[in-house]
């Protein structure tokens, strides 16, 4: 709580965590909105738009060197109107001002700085500045701005604009144009992908080995991931790899996905105590993370471990899936079931401090069994990370580990059990990292439907109640009929939905109707992306903007096409319009789907690893799977069964007696009441079975 000699600036009124860690700045900070705005119009002073999140250990770093500094924000308050952004809240101003400090040249990264002129048009920015640059900058800038070069920097600002003004596909084609006028060879230019398709399928097994080769050529093969440092898990393109795998049959892409999942579940990015993934790896061992927990890696995740497992059977990845799963449930679920955002890096003004042990402090907790422990999680005396401080991680797994030291391999699971209640009852007197408790729709979807793709692999009830629990909060808390809110927090709602929400929440309540049979997903499924056709979508280029129709105007109005580590909201939104497609049997949903990856098909084959879920897209079109529908009584334990392995691009419909659902409705069970599975491709099916056997032989 503030003190008398605390000040107290407008963000104490806000909801996000991250603008409240700045409320007693001496900062004049304003949150993002038309008080701001209006003000440095009317004053004609530039602004300042510093971006970042609650969990990100630069932004601390930087507001305890320079925001909470009286004489460093004197020189802010004097030169700027001073604007704070979530950006976690507010995806849409970070999106337009980071493809800004892109255009200038410049590395990307939060804390993001941009400098605007009073009408909000960017002509400089950075992201972290040490005092002394940040205050020599904010000086320089300012003066200038106010006196005689006030036209050439707006004059900067206009031709940002031009840049941030061009969607990436407009980007990309005159790239593509550019290069095709060099060589009139359309065949050679074919060959490597940058000719448009002339129909919306036009998807080739030719042109599918050229985009896994130019993935693959990008592949660790020694650690897993990608062969660069720092290392993101991004589920995307290792769930592309196991599509890809299953079009294919290629064990070195199996190989290469399986690798990556052991490395990361084994080393230090992993919590080997609690479960849970950091958000990235510094070094390309996996070894030392950033230590902030962010709940979209971990929801996207426990989809990819639960789909290796299906398809690998690793009790490895078993292990993944349910310890993070209890990780969420412990650390990141509210009271109504509601998933927070993340858990900061940082306590006691340390990143890391919460998580690591020196090898003394390892010898009061563990005991006499400390130097096995510190064989099997790799510390040493000196540590192994910064300050002689040891990050838990593994090179081996229990049953190597047990050979190497002669232990019965019964043994060591108990052992490990053991340590980790040591560990844990000493990290429950430790303080602990921030937790960000607002609620972002988006990325709970995200854990939705990394918990129905659990349920599926794993068959495990409660998988599917806490499923349930979250859909219902969604549409208690973040939906106002056909809309979708960005956030909530303390049971209040806040900021429309962006195209991220909408696509995202499709998607679950499609997989959570999959894996339930309960059809008001389904149709809660299509009453969204009804709203997503009537509110986001550009026909000039088949493509959706990222924000509503009614939302609040911005210098730019930007799509998504990219897949980062969420993958890009138009890549999820063409996946939803194919799989509810043929749910429905809307044959418009399935074509806009096929016509959304044309406009992009030329550079998901020449840079997969930015569009791995496009490339997702582009093997179900090469290799359409099957829609199952399944009638009967024993419905529900045939779609478990049925759904145990992995079935690429194959949608399962079902009901124990009847349905209106399209897939559906003509169906009926079998003689005598039996449970009757159709299994139908390119609109024919076949005769129906009445085992799963039958059904699985048949896929």
């Amino acid at each position: 709580m503030a003190n008398a000699a605390q000040p107290t600036n407008r963000l104490a009124q806000e909801t996000s965590p991250y603008l409240q860690q700045h409320a007693h700045n001496p900062v004049d900070w304003y949150p993002w909105g038309t008080e701001a705005l209006s003000r440095a119009q009317a004053e004609q002073k530039p602004i300042l738009v510093s971006i970042g999140y609650a969990a990100c250990h630069w932004c601390h770093v930087m507001e305890r060197e320079s925001f909470e500094n009286k004489a460093v924000a004197a020189v802010m308050n004097a030169h700027f109107v001073c604007i704070k952004v979530d950006r976690e809240e507010r995806p849409d101003v970070d999106q337009i001002y980071m493809d800004a400090l892109h255009a200038m040249g410049l590395q990307g990264g939060w804390p993001l700085n941009v400098f605007l002129t009073a009408d909000a048009k960017p002509f400089y920015g950075g992201t972290y500045f040490t005092k002394g640059n940040w205050v020599k900058l904010l000086e320089n800038i300012g003066q200038a701005y106010a006196g005689e070069h006030r036209d050439e920097l707006e004059q900067s600002a206009e031709r940002f604009m031009e840049v941030i003004g061009t969607s990436d596909l407009q980007k990309y084609k005159r790239q593509n144009q550019a290069q095709a006028s060099v060589n009139d060879d359309t065949t050679g230019m074919r060959a490597v992908g940058l000719v448009p398709p002339t129909t919306p399928a036009e998807v080739s097994e030719e042109e599918f080995k050229l985009l896994v080769h130019n993935l693959g050529v990008k592949f660790d093969r020694e650690h897993g991931g990608l062969n660069h440092a720092p290392k993101f898990p991004m589920p995307s393109i290792w769930r592309f790899l196991l599509r890809a795998h299953a079009v294919s049959g290629s064990t070195v892409l199996l190989n290469q996905t399986v690798l990556t999942l052991r490395e990361m579940a084994l080393g230090g990015i992993y919590d080997q105590v609690h479960g849970g993934f950091a958000r990235y790896s510094v070094d390309e061992e996996w070894l030392a993370p950033h230590f902030e927990k962010m709940l979209y890696d971990n929801g996207q995740l426990v989809s990819l471990y639960s789909e290796a497992f299906q398809v690998t059977q690793d009790e490895l990845f078993r292990e993944v899936v349910y310890d993070t799963i209890e990780f969420i449930r412990l650390e990141l679920t509210n009271p109504d079931g509601g998933f927070y955002s993340s858990l900061d890096a940082d306590s006691e003004g340390q990143e890391g401090l919460f998580y690591t042990f020196t090898k003394e402090e390892l010898r009061e907790i563990i005991g006499d069994e400390e130097p096995l422990f510190s064989a099997y999680y790799q510390c040493t005396a000196a540590g192994n990370w910064e300050h002689g401080r040891n990050i838990l991680h593994r090179r081996q797994t229990d049953e190597a580990f047990a050979a190497a030291h002669q232990l019965a391999p019964g043994v060591v699971p108990e052992l490990v059990a053991e340590w980790k209640q040591k560990i844990m009852a000493v990290r429950a007197t430790r303080v602990r990292p921030g937790l960000d408790n607002k609620v972002l729709t988006g990325w709970n979807a995200l854990m939705l439907q990394g918990l129905t793709d659990a349920y599926r692999a794993f068959a495990e009830p409660e998988f599917l109640v806490v499923a349930e629990r979250n859909a219902r909060f969604i549409e208690a808390n973040l939906r106002d009929e056909q809309r979708l809110y960005r956030t909530s927090k303390n049971g209040q709602h806040s900021i429309n939905g962006f195209l991220e929400d909408y696509a995202l929440v499709i998607q679950a309540y499609i997989s959570l109707y999959e894996v339930s049979f309960a059809e008001t997903w389904l149709r809660e499924a299509e009453t969204l992306t009804e709203y997503v056709l009537n509110n986001f979508f550009d026909p000039t280029e088949t493509q959706f903007f990222y924000t509503d129709s009614s939302a609040e105007p911005l210098i730019a109005r930007k799509k998504e096409l990219f897949d980062n580590v969420i993958p890009a909201s138009n890549s999820v939104m063409a996946h939803n319009l194919r799989r509810l497609g043929r749910h429905l049997e809307n044959a418009r949903y399935v074509d806009l789907a096929a016509a959304m990856l044309a406009q992009v098909r030329h550079l998901v084959v020449k840079e997969p690893q930015h569009l791995s879920n496009w490339a997702a897209l582009y093997a179900a079109l090469l290799r359409p799977g099957a829609e199952v529908a399944i009638i009967g009584p024993d419905a529900e334990s045939f779609r478990e069964e049925l759904n145990r392995p992995f079935l690429f691009d194959t949608i399962v419909a079902g009901t124990e007696r009847r349905s209106d659902l399209p897939l559906l409705e003509l169906l009926k069970p079998g003689p005598e009441g039996q449970t009757a599975v159709h299994v139908c491709r390119n609109q024919a099916c076949l005769a129906p079975v009445y085992s799963v056997a039958a059904a699985q032989a048949a896929l």
